[in-house]
């Protein structure tokens, strides 16, 4: 009889530890939540970059994005080039979009290949995205990681090399199946703890990212991408 007692005693106890543990993983973030963190306090410091987006979420359409961002020159460059066949159409349709951002304008690129200025000048994408950055919330534009620090499911995967820096793989699967953010894979450096690649299952689409904190080299008009006080002692 005794030694059943103490046998249940241990048995409860057991159950008790298992329970306790159980908890403490829904309470302590675990290290995928850790490195994520590092990783939305890394993109605070996020001044400049390019994101090359891919996709074909459907199988009738193709679409290239290019995003290069400089929030010091408040700067931003967006290139489209999108192909999309309809049934029983025979031709794709086309369109190709070439803007740019800067001085508080917005300039597009025509066919002749000149840029045509817009009339009014407003607040510039630059100041929406590099905000959103620093503030650490999600910009659209770099993976979602403070969403998916909230309701991500991360599992770890494999080292790879993205854009000649080293990175590791997690696989992203979202609570409550958040439409674009099911079955993702977001890729960080391994020493920035920067994200290098995103890829979307649902459509087919890989964004790479690139030139951190570098240089952007802008291809538009002259006078649009001088330094602020240049343009401001021209008048």
């Amino acid at each position: 009889m005794g030694n059943r007692y103490w046998v249940w005693v241990v048995v409860r106890l057991g159950v008790g530890v298992a329970i306790v543990t159980w908890a403490a993983s829904y309470m302590v973030p675990g290290s995928g939540e850790k490195e994520f963190q590092k990783t939305l306090d890394a993109m605070k410091q996020v001044r400049s970059l390019r994101a090359a987006y891919t996709a074909n979420p459907f199988g009738v359409q193709h679409n290239e994005m290019l995003w290069e961002i400089d929030c010091n020159r408040d700067i931003v460059h967006h290139q489209m080039h999108l192909v999309q066949t309809a049934s029983g159409v025979s031709t794709a349709q086309e369109v190709t979009r070439d803007e740019l951002y800067a001085g508080g304008f917005e300039y597009d690129r025509q066919n002749d290949g000149s840029w045509s200025k817009g009339q009014y000048p407003y607040r510039g994408p630059a100041k929406g995205y590099c905000g959103s950055l620093a503030q650490g919330v999600d910009s659209n534009l770099l993976p979602q990681i403070a969403t998916m620090i909230k309701r991500g499911v991360l599992q770890k995967g494999d080292k790879k090399t993205v854009n000649g820096v080293r990175c590791r793989e997690w696989l992203v699967t979202m609570k409550g199946g958040t439409r674009g953010l099911e079955h993702d894979t977001v890729c960080l450096g391994l020493e920035d703890h920067l994200p290098y690649e995103m890829t979307v299952d649902w459509e087919n689409s890989r964004t790479s990212f690139s030139d951190y904190n570098g240089t952007i080299q802008f291809d538009g008009p002259e006078a649009a991408l001088e330094p602020a006080s240049n343009r401001a002692g021209s008048n």
